[in-house]
């Protein structure tokens, strides 16, 4: 019996010092300590020992049990101080290295350019105005001289969410809460989303407008036209030039559709602007006086101006972006190109 448990001893040591990992170490544990461990069974081999001789090999298993413990315990010690010592090893910090600069965000493009339009008609007296995304069928349609048979509101352009409610195709409802509890004059702009059942490469389902509108005693065309040479030059540069062509909008008359001469060949024909040297860029006209009569404007005292670009439309033609989806695809080399 003494020589088996030598023999374990010895075993155990031998294997203890060729063991890497506390895993291995575990395993050697299970070997001979565990419940079926070698220990374990010298101890249950008791029984076919002479009495006499039980006390003494009970004393050399129990020796055997505590030294093996011990082995243990320096081995687990020594294996997790190599393990610390590495890792302090792999995230040692290099002191002479030049520091890492954060990454810091930045606006997106479509945030850039509305502060821009903004502070361009902000400086010109306008006031930024917003409203409810979810609006009335009355204030998105039938207030803005758009009735119950018209093509605006057919269900495959417009998201109804009841027949009542829906999500606001423009944001020209925010101008008629505006007149309903403001006497003239008026001078507001309303950026904010808008909803329309569109997706392809230069149409979203959502997407940005920004709105003006000017009402006041003796307002003409010609500040319509004054506001917008204004407005374009101060966006695209002092050498733009633009041009209005005959329209058709419900809610003015008359209406026109705004060009600005194209900012990459600087109106002598490119592939950008077809060849044609002009970009559209919005929508404009006088106010209907069918409009000013439905929040009790006096037509006879007041008129006005109103005109509506896409965020997206003026950002696209800004930056030469030719893919809408790029806006809202949240790819960060797309996004870095703005900082």
């Amino acid at each position: 019996m003494e020589a088996r448990i030598q023999s374990v001893k010895s075993s155990a040591v031998e294997e203890c010092s060729k063991i890497e990992s506390l895993a291995q170490l575990q395993q050697l544990w299970v070997k001979y300590l565990g419940k079926k461990g070698e220990v374990t069974q010298l101890l249950r081999s008791m029984g076919s020992i002479p009495a006499d001789q039980r006390p003494v090999v009970g004393q050399m298993v129990n020796q055997l049990k505590v030294e093996l413990e011990q082995l243990y315990e320096q081995k687990e010690a020594e294996l997790e101080k190599q393990i610390q010592q590495k890792r302090l090893q792999e995230e040692a910090l290099d002191i002479t290295l030049p520091g890492r600069k954060p990454k810091i965000g930045s606006l997106h493009p479509l945030t850039l350019v509305l502060n821009e339009i903004k502070q361009i008609f902000i400086s010109m007296g306008y006031q930024a105005v917003e409203g409810p995304e979810i609006e009335l069928d009355y204030y998105n349609f039938e207030a803005l001289n758009i009735p119950k048979d018209h093509p605006a509101r057919d269900m495959q352009d417009t998201f109804y969410i009841t027949e009542d409610f829906l999500l606001r195709s423009h944001t020209s409802p925010v101008q008629i809460h505006v007149m309903e509890r403001q006497d003239p004059p008026v001078r507001i702009i309303v950026p904010g989303k808008v909803y329309r059942a569109d997706s392809d490469l230069t149409h979203s389902p959502m997407f940005h407008q920004v709105e003006g509108l000017l009402v006041d005693a003796g307002i003409t065309f010609a500040d319509l036209k004054g506001t917008l040479e204004a407005f374009a030059k101060a966006m695209f540069g002092p050498e733009t030039r633009i041009r209005f062509r005959p329209s058709y909008f419900p809610f003015t008359e008359p209406s026109a559709e705004v060009d600005v001469s194209c900012i990459i060949c600087r109106g002598t024909g490119c592939k950008v602007c077809s060849n044609t040297g002009w970009l559209e860029i919005l929508g404009s006209g006088m106010v209907d006086p069918r409009v000013l009569e439905k929040v009790g404007y006096d037509t006879e005292k007041v008129s006005g101006l109103a005109f509506g670009m896409g965020i997206e439309r003026v950002a696209m033609l800004k930056y030469g972006i030719n893919d809408i989806r790029l806006f809202f695809t949240n790819d960060q080399r797309f996004l870095h190109q703005f900082k």
